[in-house]
Order: C-alpha cells, then structure tokens, then sequence
C-alpha cells in the first residue's frame, strides 16, 4: 500500500509494534495482512490497561510518526474513551483495544490466514 517499499512499511510496523511493547501495551502482536486485505499491508493489535494507558500510547506513538515522517491517513477512528482506537497508517493499521474490547472482536481470529511478524515475547 501507499509509496512506501516493502522493507520500509515492515520495518515501521515493527517500530510501533515494539514501541506498544515497551510501554507496557500487553500481547501486541504485528500481522501481515497484505495477501489477504485490500486495504493494508499490516494489523497492529495491542491490549491496553486502562483509558490513561491509551491516551499515552497514543501520544507515544503520535512522537513516533513524527520523528518517521509517518502521516496517519485519516483522523483516529472512536474515541480512547470507547476502548478501541484505531489508527490508519495505509500500510499499517494500528489497534489499541481494551481486553474487553479485543477479547469481543477477536481480530486475529478473523484474519487468522495472516503471519505473526511480531508477537510479544
């Protein structure tokens, strides 16, 4: 997706993917959707802890996309107060959900024909 190589889009997603796993987001794991979704390269997907958690997250990674050149492709979609934000890179889509919220949505269960390119250890 987008003008961005291959190894350039997998090595952001790994970038936000190990930035999520360094601030505390919980099994975050990085799934390469390409062959089997129009509309991205890459899911991102990170449980949060808390309302607090997520808005931090998402400054963190607000820091990271500057210092990329990372442009999100549209405004964030629901609020850090519904317990799922998600970000459209183009290449990478990025959730940041509530246990509740991931344990209901089950993302990587509806595209489980996608490879783990990042898992937490």
């Amino acid at each position: 997706m987008g003008d961005m190589s291959d190894s350039t889009s997998f090595q952001h997603t790994q970038a936000i993917a190990q930035l999520l796993e360094d601030h505390r987001a919980t099994n975050t794991v990085a799934l390469d959707v390409g062959e089997i979704c129009s509309f991205a390269d890459y899911f991102v997907i990170a449980t949060v802890t808390s309302q607090g958690h997520l808005r931090g997250l998402i400054m963190r990674l607000d820091e990271l996309f500057r210092e990329r050149g990372i442009i999100p492709f549209k405004p964030r979609r629901r609020s850090a107060e519904a317990g799922w934000v998600l970000i459209d890179l183009g290449f990478v889509v990025v959730h940041l959900m509530t246990a509740e919220m991931r344990e209901f949505y089950e993302l990587e269960r509806l595209w489980f024909g996608a490879e783990k390119v990042f898992s937490a250890s």
